[in-house]
């Protein structure tokens, strides 16, 4: 039987971005936003207080990003302590505002926001 995939949520932050062409791609249970070979968002509605719109970025860049959304913290779900990705949560009373300032920064290409994944290790079969 097929797996019933859920609708992509936030689908505002793709129509943002669709002048750069990006890519989509399922990752658990939410969905990875790819620009050229950077994953800049992930966008998750999970009922949880990590929902919402996730931004790949590095902690160099938290401060000066927390100033233009004050939102923006850390995601809880890899435990406590400031983490590489940052979420603007779905319940912030900004949140819609603030996912289109972040796109239109990708689309600038600011450099604060986007990582590019470590390669998968090829597995090795004996």
């Amino acid at each position: 039987m097929k797996k019933v995939q859920k609708p992509v949520p936030f689908n505002f932050a793709i129509e943002n971005l669709f002048a750069l062409a990006p890519t989509i791609k399922a990752m658990f249970g939410a969905y990875a936003i790819y620009v050229g070979n950077k994953i800049v968002l992930i966008l998750r509605d999970k009922k949880d207080e990590d929902s919402g719109v996730w931004i790949a970025t590095t902690p160099e860049h938290h401060a000066s990003l927390k100033k233009d959304f004050p939102s923006m913290r850390s995601i809880k779900v890899f435990g406590p302590g400031e983490t590489g990705w940052q979420v603007l949560p779905m319940d912030a009373d900004d949140f819609e505002s603030s996912v289109n300032q972040v796109c239109d920064l990708i689309i600038k290409g600011d450099k604060r926001i986007g990582k590019i994944p470590k390669p998968k290790k090829k597995k090795v079969i004996l």
